[in-house]
């Protein structure tokens, strides 16, 4: 019946199309070069683009979808004021980084997004109000509706909405929407979106990423529902919230089951109402069922608002199970959530799936391998996603969207996002559990805003702080590390592994797994692919067996859930049971389902949109003597050398990788793809290869696209190993650094920077002091930038143990204050203190220091209070 009732209405709304804007054609729009794409990319088209009803839980018929072709530009950040004119057309809603968007530029931080479409007002009657709807945009948005400014919002994963009524005309409206993203350089949470794309990091996905829609509603209007299941109780907890003036204003709601109503609630707005659910169908991951709702605002009996909305009556809480364990309870009964870390990326849409189909099938392949849990990993998914989750039945534990560093506005822009993620998912009967904290990142007041979180919803489990054992700054007392949490929770890279014991938690393993199989052919970049540890596709059904029998002995012993990492590969993370396409599976479907069976039986049947094919299990490598022998008698074409050259170096033939890779180089012609860079990057070993001088002629353009500072770090390699290492290898020898320099001077900047690296180092070793601090000061003065800031420490920390000079002392303070730049650690502050200190600035170095005793973990205050007592003191806190 819930299909039914949804199909109505979304007949209903999609009688209004997108409209383009004025000047743009859906002929122009044509899909970017991707490495992968998925087998949805071809269905996108700019009159076709994501057409479904964006929001399942609140659907009315009156609704308009903007998706489609809009003009954009890029600008300085600083130009506040729309501009004149638009360099280009973009299909929204896809990221601007995406290939589906038919852009594929970054969005640096000193730059401002533009976009810009062209409407006609829809049909209204009377005093109706025309809202306008933003799934997401990531991540500052400012809308301007015929050059007035109509709002802002901060935050990329959230969606908002204004009412544009007063500021439209007939015709012609003009929707300019501008667009800041720092992606990874502010203090804006985004996830796993980073600059320079690397491992566990992945490609940004700046400005409208989710759809853009105009809905018809009357000037009094339901603005939200609220629904929380319970069970014991028999009724839905239901508040109907309003937007406008309520006085003579009630509210009805009624619930359907298979065609029959079970539960009708009359009541004013914006208050707390109770509708019977008598005898209620649960729903759970075998049987999905969900509700009908249909929700009516009322003027002195006559309707003058309706939507239709669905629910699913579940129970999840933490019990003790028959020997006392504490378990993980659906309705109920102990229920193993057996789950995959999903990351929610595309490799033609990144954060926007290319379809709806897309998005669905994703769920419908985790249920199909016998999973019944995904913990959405730092994202927060379109409201069709969710949609699927409920309908399809399966588990979700959803991450707050990690805070990107441990600056004031970082934490501010972090409680925000969570206020309105929890706020925004909240109605879904598919989330079960919150994920507040991962592996220690950027984690404060992990106990208030647990508890904050279980304030907002009491009704699900809180995970305070999943993978516990990666956070450095963990509390010693087990009893501390999740305070106020449900769950214990540790990572365990292969594993598996078990969390603690602790009263009142039940123990889940948040991730695990990680295991790297190749797909030849469906690779994202075959040169940097990687996973936590790497087997043969023949070998991984055999591994992942063996593994799940470790892991159904822990659960044995009291794990209620487990997260393998991961359903999917992701860019360069080769860890997936399916590739990042979509399109291969790497152990049958039928075992996964066998092994599964083991924790879960099979929630479904494998779905019939569930189309992969098995891997090819037999080794390509085996037939390396063979493609040898072509290559020998003349096949040069570049996929043949390309492909052929990693497996020469998987097979250890490095004479003829070298050779082979070097034809391939040779043939390479600007402008390099990403991949390219990164096979040149693998593959240049000496100054002799023909890599090498792509490297120094395209040094930033490879710095930027593979991220960490690659090329650099590949040629002060190569200098070194050439140019300096055979003079200073012996311990004991006295290096002609004069001659060194000259040498090295040839390469530029890399040489410069290696040079003074290795001369710095050299003097530490020998513990030269005096030229130790001289040398380091040049060093610092010229690549502080790309000195880690533990490596800044050790050097100032070197000087204030073994050197009194002033000068040398005042260099060593500038290099802490460099250090200090990457945050307040409290060892980086006591290590600037001493050194002020020795300088004869008491003052200061006692101010530092009390900041040092006050930010440091409790296993070391009393160190740093022993030292501040000395300063107090005047005492030495040297040798």
């Amino acid at each position: 019946m819930l299909r039914q009732i949804s199909v109505a209405f979304l007949v209903i709304g999609c009688t209004t199309l997108s409209i383009l804007a004025s000047g743009q054609t859906a002929a122009s729009w044509k899909m970017k070069f991707s490495p992968l794409q998925t087998r949805w990319a071809k269905e996108v088209s700019p009159a076709n683009t994501l057409p479904e009803y964006p929001r399942p839980q609140m659907v009315r018929p009156n609704w308009e979808n903007l998706n489609g072709m809009w003009q954009y530009t890029i600008t300085a950040a600083g130009e506040q004021t729309p501009p004149s004119s638009y360099n280009g057309e973009i299909l929204v809603p896809f990221p601007l980084e995406s290939a589906l968007s038919g852009v594929q530029k970054t969005l640096l931080p000193d730059q401002r997004l533009w976009y810009k479409k062209t409407f006609n007002k829809p049909t209204t009657k009377g005093k109706d109000k025309v809202l306008l709807h933003f799934g997401a945009v990531d991540f500052n948005a400012t809308v301007y509706l015929n050059g007035k400014k109509i709002g802002t919002h901060t935050g990329g994963y959230t969606g908002f909405q204004f009412d544009i009524t007063d500021q439209l005309k007939d015709k012609d409206n003009e929707l300019v929407v501008a667009v800041l993203d720092p992606t990874d350089q502010g203090d804006n949470p985004h996830g796993k979106q980073v600059l320079q794309p690397r491992n566990i990091l992945y490609t940004g996905s700046s400005g409208i990423w989710q759809t853009v829609w105009l809905e018809t509603v009357p000037a009094v209007y339901i603005d939200g529902l609220k629904m929380t299941p319970q069970v014991d109780q028999q009724q839905l907890d239901l508040r109907v919230n309003t937007a406008g003036n309520i006085n003579g204003y009630t509210v009805e709601a009624v619930a359907v089951s298979n065609g029959s109503v079970i539960g009708t609630v009359k009541g004013k707005p914006n208050t707390n109402l109770q509708l019977p659910v008598p005898s209620a169908h649960l729903w759970s991951p075998n049987d999905p069922f969900l509700y009908n709702l249909t929700v009516k605002l009322l003027y002195n009996n006559k309707v003058v608002d309706t939507v239709g909305s669905y629910f699913g009556m579940r129970k999840i809480e933490i019990k003790k199970d028959e020997n006392g364990q504490e378990r993980i309870f659906l309705n109920g009964k102990y229920t193993y959530n057996l789950g995959v870390l999903d990351q929610g990326f595309w490799p033609d849409g990144l954060y926007t799936a290319p379809t709806d189909a897309a998005l669905k099938f994703d769920i419908l392949a985790i249920k199909s391998m016998g999973f019944n849990t995904i913990r959405k990993h730092v994202k927060v998914e379109p409201a069709r996603w969710y949609y699927h989750c409920d309908h399809e039945g399966i588990l979700v534990w959803q991450d707050m969207v990690t805070c990107p560093n441990n600056s004031a506005d970082a934490r501010k822009n972090f409680e925000q996002e969570n206020i309105a993620t929890v706020e925004q998912c909240y109605n879904y009967p598919s989330i079960v559990c919150w994920v507040l904290f991962n592996e220690g990142w950027a984690r404060y007041d992990q106990q208030r805003l647990t508890e904050a979180m279980k304030h907002m919803d009491p009704s699900r489990i809180i995970n305070g702080h999943t993978g516990e054992n990666y956070d450095r700054e963990s509390p010693k007392d087990p009893n501390e590390k999740w305070k106020s949490s449900d769950l214990t929770d540790i990572h365990d890279y292969p594993g598996p592994g078990i969390s603690p014991a602790l009263p009142g938690k039940a123990r889940v393993l948040g991730e695990w797994g990680g295991v790297q199989v190749k797909t030849p052919n469906h690779q994202w970049n075959e040169a940097d692919g990687w996973g936590y540890i790497s087997i043969p596709a023949a070998n991984f059904a055999r591994k992942y067996a063996f593994m799940n029998k470790h892991l159904k002995i822990y659960e044995e012993e009291g794990l209620s859930g487990s997260i393998y990492t991961e359903p999917f590969d992701v860019e360069t993370e080769e860890n997936g049971l399916i590739s990042y396409d979509r399109e291969v599976i790497k152990i049958p479907v039928t075992q996964l389902r066998q092994i599964h069976g083991a924790f879960v039986p099979p929630t479904s049947d494998v779905a019939a949109a569930f189309i992969v094919k098995d891997i090819d299990t037999t080794n390509p490598d085996n037939q390396y003597a063979t493609l040898l022998d072509a290559y020998n008698k003349g096949k040069k074409d570049a996929p043949f050398l390309q492909q052929l050259a990693q497996m020469a170096l998987r097979v250890n033939d490095k004479p003829n990788a070298i050779k082979i890779s070097n034809d391939y180089i040779g043939q390479l012609k600007a402008p390099f793809t990403n991949s390219q860079l990164a096979f040149i990057n693998k593959f240049t070993t000496s100054s002799h290869d023909k890599g090498f001088s792509l490297l120094m002629a395209n040094r930033e353009q490879i710095n930027k696209a593979l991220g960490q500072r690659q090329a650099d770090i590949k040629l002060m390699s190569i200098i070194y190993g050439e140019e300096i290492k055979p003079y200073t290898q012996d311990a004991a020898a006295t290096p002609d650094w004069s001659k060194i320099e000259t040498k090295t001077k040839q390469y530029g900047a890399p040489g410069e920077e290696i040079f003074l690296r290795a001369k710095t180092i050299h003097f530490l070793n020998q513990k030269d002091w005096n030229n130790f601090a001289a040398t380091a000061d040049q060093y610092v003065g010229k690549c502080a930038a790309f000195i880690t800031p533990n490596e800044l420490n050790t050097y100032a920390w070197t000087v204030f143990e073994n050197l009194s000079d002033p000068t040398h002392l005042s260099n060593a303070a500038n290099w802490c204050q460099h250090a200090l730049k990457a945050g307040d650690n409290p060892a980086y502050i006591d290590t600037y203190a001493n050194v002020l200190y020795k300088a004869g600035k008491k003052d200061d170095a006692i101010a530092n220091e009390e900041k040092a005793v006050q930010l440091a973990p409790s296993g070391d205050k009393k160190t740093y209070q022993d030292i501040l007592d000395k300063m107090k003191k005047g005492e030495k806190t040297w040798k």
